[in-house]
């Protein structure tokens, strides 16, 4: 039998054509900018964060984008829309680079899927919601505040060649320092190979000094679409809230699992100190910006 018929514990490997994005969250730490404006449509240079996961998305090859939302996050379904006016307005001005820069942001019809998550239950639920979008296929989930920088590999890129060798469920790590462990859901890892660490357990946001190890599960994931059925549940986990973390510890051992380690730079954009070190590194990459940036950051005195 093909290896793309049988893997591990005889798991068939599903391709992965869809992409979740839980884009439903108050976006609090961002207060007030964020009273009018979803936190994901905060800008890094000059494109917001959910439009550098879509086109990581689009590159690895996903073909259903859908967008898990809550009251307040029209922007989003305008952004990517085709402003008509605007169109029009730069076509008769001539103006072809403005043009291009659009380009990007209008997404082929009947590509995007929205679904309203009515109650803040945790990146658990925002997933689960999505579960009649996704139906029985494996399917990715990218957080869009957590901004994985490698243009050369685009994580969620090496993340489906991973699963397509490894098949189950593949999520991607980095390590952190100890005494961050407690922010994030920590891997408790068997065999390493390269990059690819074998997932034995995992523990949302564990007491300091109790963590398995320093890998921290980093906003991207490659699931089986049996953790639907997990989240169906309804447990509640740290903070009272349906966690991710937890539904995937419960597919370990049934199915394989197994983390990638990250190799580009990873910007917190949930966070006020990430985002602004986000647009500033971003910034020195580009011709058109970089070196006035450059040029100002010699005139601090850090």
């Amino acid at each position: 039998m093909d290896a793309r018929q049988c893997v591990g514990i005889g798991m068939t490997i599903k391709p992965v054509k869809t992409a979740v994005f839980p884009v439903g969250g108050q976006g609090t730490r961002f207060l007030p900018a964020t009273k009018a404006m979803p936190k994901e449509m905060l800008p890094v240079v000059d494109r917001p964060l959910l439009q550098y996961a879509v086109d990581e998305a689009l590159s690895a090859g996903i073909e259903r984008l859908v967008f898990v939302t809550a009251r307040g996050k029209g922007a989003l379904e305008d952004y990517f829309d085709i402003a008509r006016e605007l169109v029009d307005s730069l076509k008769a001005k001539g103006k072809t680079a403005e043009l291009s820069a659009l380009e990007a942001t209008q997404i082929e019809p009947g590509r995007m899927v929205y679904v309203r998550q009515q109650e803040p239950a945790g990146l658990g639920h925002a997933v689960w919601c999505a579960r009649h979008v996704v139906g029985r296929d494996a399917f990715a989930v990218l957080l869009p505040d957590e901004l994985l920088w490698n243009p050369a590999n685009p994580p969620l890129k090496e993340m489906r060649e991973a699963y397509e060798r490894l098949g189950g469920n593949v999520i991607s790590v980095l390590e952190v320092p100890a005494e961050h462990t407690h922010r994030y859901g920590i891997v408790a890892p068997g065999a390493v190979d390269g990059l690819v660490t074998q997932v034995k357990g995992l523990v949302e946001k564990p007491a300091p000094g109790t963590a398995p190890s320093r890998l921290a599960a980093i906003g991207r994931y490659i699931l089986q679409p049996e953790v639907m059925d997990v989240l169906a549940a309804g447990k509640r986990g740290a903070g009272g809230e349906i966690q991710l973390t937890d539904a995937m510890a419960e597919m370990i051992g049934v199915q394989p699992f197994h983390a990638l380690t990250f190799t580009g730079t990873r910007f917190d954009c949930g966070d006020k100190a990430g985002h602004v070190m986000a647009n500033v590194a971003l910034a020195l990459e580009r011709e058109d910006v970089g070196p006035a940036v450059r040029e100002w950051l010699r005139t601090l005195r850090l």
